[in-house]
């Protein structure tokens, strides 16, 4: 299984960027994705979720700003992100799970400074 994580960078505050996970070795449509990220010295956390059938769930601090969604026909996922902020600094994973299973990819360091 492999999860290849992108598009992450350095940008200003306000700015945008959108990352994208290409998923292999897994039946992609039936797997929920997500992204998480983790700060330093902080735990990681859940930033957006995709379930199968589309549903989708954000953390409160990312809602209205991020977008999830997933390309079943290229086996990705996307996280478009408006408005950042420094907070959002963090390393973004892209994770899939499918019952008992989880998979995890490298992360992707997203810096948001001026």
């Amino acid at each position: 299984v492999q999860l290849q994580a992108s598009g992450g960078g350095l940008v200003q505050p306000g700015r945008s960027l959108r990352l994208s996970c290409a998923a292999s070795g897994i039946a992609f449509s039936i797997y929920g994705m997500g992204w998480y990220r983790q700060a330093p010295g902080l735990q990681r956390e859940l930033v957006a979720a995709v379930t199968a059938d589309g549903a989708t769930n954000y953390a409160d601090s990312v809602k209205g700003r991020f977008t999830i969604s997933r390309d079943n026909t290229k086996n990705t996922v996307s996280l478009q992100m408006n408005n950042l902020k420094p907070e959002d600094t963090a390393v973004y994973y892209c994770n899939a799970r499918l019952f008992g299973m989880t998979h995890w990819g490298k992360g992707t360091q997203v810096t948001v400074s001026s």
